[in-house]
């Protein structure tokens, strides 16, 4: 006995995808608000000064964690006064 229930995964797939992907842009948009304020406040100091606030503005916006490498990485962007822009892409 059949259910006449069809499953079309490709349209099950764009669905998801736009379902998600303003939330996903938000999400960015937040991080790139995050990375310019500190860019405007923390150019010029040293990395060591900027991880930990970094590693405390990340874990609010998204209560997860990020790896030292990284945390490096955007720390160093951030005291050289580089601007971080966050591409998404769907």
């Amino acid at each position: 006995m059949g259910s006449g229930f069809t499953f079309n995964s490709k349209d099950f797939e764009k669905q998801v995808r736009k379902a998600t992907e303003g939330s996903v842009r938000d999400l960015a948009g937040q991080y790139e608000r995050m990375f310019e304020s500190l860019r405007r406040r923390y150019t010029g100091r040293p990395v060591d000064v900027i991880k930990p606030i970094l590693e405390h503005e990340w874990k609010r916006i998204n209560g997860g964690s990020i790896t030292n490498p990284e945390l490096t990485d955007y720390a160093s962007l951030i005291s050289e006064g580089t601007h971080i822009k966050m591409n998404v892409k769907m």
